[in-house]
């Protein structure tokens, strides 16, 4: 029911939809908004296509979604928690690797990362997303693309779109060591 609904509200509403151009280079901010239609390199995918890779499980998942930092001026006695992320079963969670811009250290983490998940091979299938609208799954896809891998899947709904069609989520960590930032 709620498919046919959502497929409806698709089908008759092409007002509501927002064609976004893709850019020539990495988005740089605002990260939390409407996408473009493709990556030019990648393959972009829905959840019914990333659903079918995960289960032939020949495709490594790697999600994007950042994570904040524990703040180093917190008072002595605070409880800092990081937020929990649900995700796809299975896929690595590299925080912070989709900003436009990204340090050294946050570089070789995500090098780590897209060796782990290929196994060294840079054609094997491997899918990049995040939530749905942003754009640090399309900025890590793109700087994928730019490393040389051949495979490159964008999932641009990502765990919101990947939860719609009721496929399951677990609970996941972000892929240790993670970088430190420094001066």
């Amino acid at each position: 029911m709620i498919r046919a609904l959502v497929a409806f509200l698709l089908i008759t509403s092409p007002a509501l939809a927002q064609t976004v151009p893709e850019p020539p280079d990495y988005r740089m901010d605002h990260y939390r908004a409407p996408v473009p239609e493709g990556l030019t390199g990648g393959t972009t995918i829905g959840p019914e296509e990333a659903h079918a890779l995960w289960q032939e499980g020949d495709a490594g998942f790697i999600d994007v979604l950042p994570q904040a930092p524990k703040p180093a001026n917190l008072p002595e006695g605070t409880i800092w928690r990081d937020k929990p992320r649900n995700s796809i079963p299975g896929a690595i969670w590299l925080p912070n690797v989709g900003y436009g811009a990204i340090a050294d250290v946050t570089a070789e983490y995500f090098r780590r990362g897209l060796e782990m998940v290929t196994k060294g091979d840079a054609n094997r299938a491997v899918v990049f997303f995040c939530l749905e609208d942003c754009w640090m799954s399309w900025n890590a896809a793109k700087r994928a693309i730019e490393w040389g891998y051949t495979n490159v899947y964008w999932f641009p709904e990502g765990t919101d779109g990947w939860a719609l069609w009721d496929y399951p989520l677990e609970r996941v960590t972000p892929q240790e060591p993670q970088p430190v930032q420094g001066g």
